[in-house]
């Protein structure tokens, strides 16, 4: 991963900083990303959304931002580019395959391989590929909920930033969960349901990952959209499905009014935060 390929850089990433510091959060140390990719930002965007530490407000509120990546699980944000005094794996990460819709996500050199070529550059996947697409799944989210539960005692609050849709929501969710979100329990291989675990199914109840936003959060997001554009709700759809500029809808200001939210209340009693409160946000990547 070059430089400005790095989480923070994403236009998504970007925009979500930058969200953050706007309602009043600031870095709490000096540590940034290289130097020479403040050159490249927008000017309306801040050098501050590439700096790597976690970001405090004047309530006390310290979020502690993670990413949810493949195939490291987890990495927070000071670990991005540097990992114990050399560069982190996080600089170089491999993409396991686990987007079969890419059509390039295969490994057709393997013996075990069962992908079949559907031209030049596209390939359809087999029952090996789907196969090993749960182990995966499962595995990264096993190391998910490994991590939460290590270091979740240090927050107040531990939410996922996840776009609805994508594989990094299925990471987190429990099976009782899935439903409500929309979200795949089981793949169907070679005749045989393979269940698809996430890592809340692996954390005791009072100490879930929270998954927002939530379905009817973005039926809000998609009509708010509709009314700050003057676009009707099919059009307005399509902007929020492509995020405007960003990958994905996670971005868009009316879906972080969601975040920032929740970001202003105490997890433990739906009030706003009391001082020295913190959170652990993972977005995707």
């Amino acid at each position: 991963m070059h430089q400005d390929q790095a989480y923070p850089f994403s236009s998504e990433h970007l925009a979500i900083n930058q969200r953050l510091l706007d309602e009043g959060f600031r870095p709490s140390g000096r540590y940034y990303l290289p130097q020479e990719l403040q050159a490249r930002l927008e000017p309306q965007v801040s050098p501050e959304v590439l700096n790597l530490t976690p970001l405090v407000n004047d309530r006390g509120t310290l979020v502690h931002r993670m990413v949810i990546s493949e195939p490291m699980a987890v990495v927070p944000y000071e670990h991005i580019v540097e990992y114990r005094g050399k560069a982190s794996p996080a600089v170089a990460y491999d993409d396991p395959g686990l987007f079969e819709s890419r059509g390039n996500a295969v490994s057709p050199w393997r013996p075990d391989s069962t992908a079949i070529r559907m031209s030049p550059t596209r390939w359809k996947w087999g029952d090996e590929e789907r196969r090993q697409y749960v182990a995966m799944h499962n595995e990264m989210a096993r190391l998910l909920a490994k991590t939460v539960a290590r270091i979740g005692g240090n927050y107040t609050d531990v939410v996922a930033w996840v776009a609805p849709g994508l594989t990094h929501r299925s990471f987190v969710l429990a099976r009782d969960e899935r439903a409500a979100h929309h979200v795949s329990t089981s793949r169907m291989i070679a005749g045989t349901r393979m269940e698809l675990l996430g890592a809340n199914d692996h954390l005791p109840a009072d100490a879930r990952i929270a998954c927002l936003p939530m379905p009817d959060d973005c039926k809000r997001a998609i009509l708010r959209l509709s009314r700050r554009l003057g676009i009707g709700i099919p059009q307005a759809t399509a902007v929020y499905s492509r995020g405007a500029t960003n990958a994905t809808p996670l971005a868009l200001p009316e879906l972080l009014d969601v975040l920032v939210k929740r970001l202003a209340r105490n997890p433990l009693t739906g009030e706003r935060t009391r001082r020295h409160d913190s959170s652990a946000v993972e977005s995707r990547r």
